[in-house]
């Protein structure tokens, strides 16, 4: 793309309204911690520091709602530092409302004899999807998603790709804690989740 062109698409930029980015927000939890409660129905593992609470969780039995939190807690001073108060808040908002949420499903919606496979690769889908919402309103759920969007914006790395190598790591200690076909199809969902977000995710392509 040339310069004069992202210029001009910048000019054209329409922010969102607080209406649209509430309901932003509210549709990312809403999908990501549905995406995630399929991931944990299945006793799978996905990336980032969801897959690390995932982990977690199973070995120590541990609240994955509570985790989650805790995990995620050292990324929001990276946050502060680099993307300012008003990213960091929103962020810590929403990772809060995830786990929330995630422990209202496992409530009111009781899964079991859930397909492995469909678990592992709808769950994935429906992170991806929640994390593009997150991202296109100004905020990130933590963890891996604040140090890949840091990179992108100083570094020009795509966002997808950045996660995609971190994520992979993460499942690799699954191997500690899972079986290795559960790996494997963890591997697989964070490849789905990742892509979407490589695809997806990329200045310039939107907007809005």
């Amino acid at each position: 793309m040339s310069e004069p062109y992202a210029d001009s698409l910048e000019s054209i930029r329409i922010p969102h309204t607080l209406v649209e980015d509430a309901l932003g927000y509210v549709t990312s939890i809403v999908v990501t911690s549905m995406g995630l409660y399929l991931i944990q129905s299945v006793g799978a593992v996905t990336g980032g520091t969801a897959g690390l609470s995932l982990l977690v969780s199973y070995w120590t039995g541990l609240p994955f709602e509570v985790l989650f939190v805790l995990v995620n807690l050292p990324f929001f001073g990276l946050a502060l530092s680099k993307k300012g108060i008003g990213f960091t808040a929103r962020s810590l908002g929403c990772v809060i409302a995830v786990s929330a949420m995630t422990r209202v499903h496992a409530d009111l919606l009781p899964l079991e004899g859930l397909d492995t496979i469909y678990g592992v690769v709808a769950g994935n889908l429906l992170v991806g999807l929640g994390l593009l919402v997150i991202f296109r309103h100004g905020a990130s759920l933590g963890g891996f998603n604040v140090l890949a969007l840091v990179l992108q914006e100083r570094v020009g790395l795509r966002a997808g790709y950045v996660q995609m190598g971190l994520d992979l790591s993460v499942i690799l200690l699954a191997l500690f804690v899972v079986s290795p076909a559960t790996v494997l199809l963890s591997a697989l969902g964070a490849v789905v989740l990742n892509i979407i977000l490589a695809f997806n995710h990329r200045p310039g392509r939107y907007l809005a």
